[in-house]
This record gives structure tokens, sequence and C-alpha cells, in this order.
């Protein structure tokens, strides 16, 4: 029989609250992050705020993210609401719940440049069988504009027993 492992919702709890008060430590945590998820970790993104159900995560403006119109790549802003969506949600479940992304959609509101800032804040429901839950993530520039806002469709469930 394989290890039970914790829930992601569990890991990620327990990382942040070792790692986020210590200097460094939200770099560090961000960068974990990163490795779990290499994908989306290549846009190197930092996480800001943590808790069940909220996440904040910012996006320094470099010649990595940028697309040929000298503003954000319009991926690297779907790559940055995800990972905020993805943390307020697994943050937020309960141990023997589990999601998925099924689905995300992105609106664009104006080019983004300057440091972004992705915001989501999440209730999740009660969860006694399968169903569908969509999280909002909101992109912000510095001066308070929303520049792209994004709704991501998780599948949640109950833990499957081995």
């Amino acid at each position: 029989m394989p290890p039970i492992l914790p829930a992601p919702g569990q890991r990620l709890r327990s990382l942040w609250s070792r790692l986020s008060p210590y200097p460094g430590g939200k770099w560090l945590f961000s960068r974990i992050l990163g490795r779990t998820a290499p994908y989306s970790g290549t846009i190197g993104a930092r996480v800001e705020q943590l808790e069940p159900g909220y996440a904040r995560v910012v996006l320094a403006d470099r010649r990595r993210v940028r697309n040929h119109l000298d503003s954000i790549h319009a991926v690297a802003l779907v790559n940055l609401a995800e990972q905020a969506s993805g943390l307020a949600v697994l943050m937020g479940l309960p141990p023997d719940v589990r999601g998925i992304l099924t689905g995300l959609t992105i609106t664009y509101h104006k080019k983004a440049r300057g440091r972004l800032a992705a915001e989501c804040r999440c209730a999740i429901p009660a969860v006694t069988g399968s169903l569908d839950y969509e999280a909002v993530a909101t992109i912000t520039d510095s001066s308070g504009d929303v520049v792209a806002q994004a709704v991501a469709r998780w599948r949640l469930g109950p833990v499957k027993s081995a």
C-alpha cells in the first residue's frame, strides 16, 4: 500500500507557516512552489500573502515576461492568475477534499506594465460529492487599475480511498 501523503493544502499551509515569518521565507516558499509546479515557476512570481481562501501573488516587470508590445505577456498574466486562484482554493480545502483545475478564462482590460499583483479571495463550499466551483483572480497594476480578471473553474470532490 502506498504511503498516504498529506493533502496539497495541508502541505502548503505547513510550509507557509514554517517559512513566511522569517526574512527571505516568502521568497524561499515561492521558489519551492516554483520547483514543485515547474511551469508556474517560470514567471518568478512571489507569494506575499497566503491563508485559507486567500492568496496575493506579485510579479515583477522584467524582460523575461514581456512581449513584443513592451508589456507583460498575456500568458504570464494567465499563469499569475492561475497561481493566485490555485493557492487560495487549495489552502481552503479541508484534508478530505481534492481539487483539480478544469478550466480557466481571462479577460484583459489594459496593457500590463510595472509590478503586478494577483489576488483571489474565495469561500470553499461544503463538499460532500463532486461539484464545480469558480474562483476569481484579479490582477492589478501599481496604480490599482485592473489589468486582467480570470475565472478558474475547479472540480472539487472527496478524496477517494485507496
